[in-house]
C-alpha cells in the first residue's frame, strides 16, 4: 500500500530506463492511488497532426498541430490535457489539479475551447497496475518531482527531460547532463 502518491507530479526517467516509450522520459501523473496509476508522457511527439486524426482540434492545439505519445496503453484512445482559465467549471472539461484538466474530445471544440489557455493531445496513455508504480519509483526507475503548467505546454519536448532535472535541487540536477552513451564518456 502505497504511502505517498504522486498525482499531479512528474516522473522523470532516470538512466534505468534505457529504452522504449520512456526513456529519457517526463510523465505527468492524472491519477494515482492504491489501485494503480495513470499519466501522460510529456515529451514523445508523435510524426502525425492533430486535424488528420481529430478535425478541428488542431488549430487550438499548443505546439503546433502535434500529437504527442502519451504512452504505451490505449493506443487506439486521444487524451486532451488542458490549462483552464480561472476557477470556474466549464462543460466538457474535468479540472484535475492545479488549473490542469481533461477535455472531451468528444464535444465541440469551439465551444470547449473557450476557457482553455492551453490544449495537447496525447495518442495513449502511461498506466500502472496497484502497487507497480511504486515499486518502479522505490528501484529507482523514476524520480518524482513538482510539475509546473509550462512543463505540459510550453517549451521544446526535446529537452523537457533535461530542463526538469536541471531546475532540481542537489545531485539530482546532474542527471540533466547524463550522457545518451554513457560508453562514450
Amino acid at each position: 500500500m502505497s504511502t505517498a502518491y504522486a498525482t499531479g507530479r512528474l516522473l522523470v526517467a532516470t538512466p534505468q530506463i534505457e529504452d522504449g516509450v520512456f526513456y529519457r522520459s517526463v510523465v505527468l501523473v492524472l491519477h494515482h492511488d492504491d489501485d494503480g496509476a495513470q499519466g501522460v508522457v510529456l515529451n514523445k511527439p508523435v510524426d502525425a497532426e492533430i486535424e488528420s486524426v481529430l478535425p478541428g482540434w488542431g488549430a487550438s492545439a499548443h505546439s503546433a498541430d502535434t500529437l504527442f505519445q502519451g504512452g504505451p496503453v490505449g493506443l487506439d484512445t486521444a487524451l486532451g490535457l488542458v490549462q483552464v482559465w480561472g476557477q470556474r467549471s466549464h462543460p466538457g472539461i474535468r479540472r484535475l489539479f492545479d488549473g490542469t484538466g481533461v477535455i472531451d474530445l468528444d464535444s465541440d471544440p469551439a465551444t470547449s475551447l473557450a476557457a482553455v489557455s492551453a490544449l495537447r493531445i496525447f495518442v495513449g496513455y502511461a498506466g500502472w497496475s496497484a502497487g507497480q508504480l511504486d515499486d518502479e519509483i522505490s528501484s529507482g526507475s523514476w524520480v518524482v518531482v513538482d510539475y509546473h503548467p509550462e512543463d505540459a505546454f510550453g517549451g521544446e519536448p526535446d529537452t523537457l527531460w533535461s530542463m526538469v532535472l536541471a531546475r532540481q535541487p542537489g545531485r539530482l540536477s546532474w542527471l540533466a547532463w547524463y550522457p545518451a552513451d554513457p560508453s562514450l564518456n
